[in-house]
């Protein structure tokens, strides 16, 4: 997993990312509310470390705007020196998924940041994936929509799993670059926006088949089932000026 950890204690951070790393994860650290914000707003991350007391905000003011301006719901754990039952059931109240308190215990840590990636990607390990009428082998790397195999390039492919696995959460260019093309986030997002053009038409992403992406205006991308409310969001939605060129 890719772990975005707030700590503004060096040693701290270090340790923690020590046994994080250790484990397979990737850790990046933040000493400050602000830079920590800016990363997850614009990086892909699996899930967040907070601290409480920083030296520019609270924790639970950084939790609130990780809440507020991502519309996905990015597994958030607490770890810091307040253990009180008051200060568990704010920062729970406020959007955490999780409050450990520190020192950090290597075996705990671990387990509980593994239990929760088991709950957002409960199909990882899976070969057969269903969403629909759509099959993913991610074996044999198919698609097939009710039965009939899609034509598609292996980042086509690529793509779309990634989207599926996703499904309601808003992926920002930056985010699918890093993620799908394994590419730097400051070059041209082009590229994005035409494989976005063409996997709506070789996917048949309508009503129909109960699927859409939706263009979220300077943001970037979300795969909505149109059987659920997020289909009723009221984002603004950009032209998507690729697929009529």
């Amino acid at each position: 997993m890719r772990i975005a950890l707030l700590e503004d204690e060096y040693e701290q951070a270090q340790h923690v990312q020590s046994m994080l790393s250790e484990h397979g994860h990737h850790c990046d650290s933040f000493p400050a509310g602000q830079s920590f914000l800016s990363a997850v707003l614009h990086r892909s991350y699996d899930l967040l470390i907070l601290d409480w007391q920083i030296p520019d905000m609270t924790g639970i003011e950084v939790l609130e705007n990780v809440r507020a301006q991502l519309d996905w719901s990015i597994p958030v754990v607490f770890l810091t020196q307040r253990d009180s039952e008051a200060d568990i059931v704010r920062a729970l109240d406020a959007g955490a998924d999780d409050y450990l308190a520190k020192p950090a215990r290597e075996a705990e840590l671990v387990a509980r940041i593994n239990a929760l990636a088991r709950r957002i990607n409960p199909d990882s390990e899976k070969e057969l994936l269903r969403y629909g009428p759509f099959e993913v082998n991610t074996k044999r790397r198919i698609i097939t929509l009710h039965g009939e195999e899609l034509t598609l390039t292996d980042k086509d492919f690529d793509l779309t799993l990634f989207l599926f696995q996703n499904q309601g959460r808003l992926l920002t260019r930056e985010m699918l670059l890093e993620r799908v093309w394994g590419l730097a986030r400051d070059i041209n997002t082009r590229t994005v926006d035409t494989h976005m053009s063409r996997l709506r038409r070789r996917l048949g992403l309508n009503p129909e088949n109960g699927f859409r992406i939706k263009t979220i205006y300077q943001r970037g991308y979300r795969l909505e089932s149109m059987q659920t409310p997020e289909a009723e969001t009221t984002d603004i939605v950009e032209t998507d000026r690729a697929a009529n060129e």
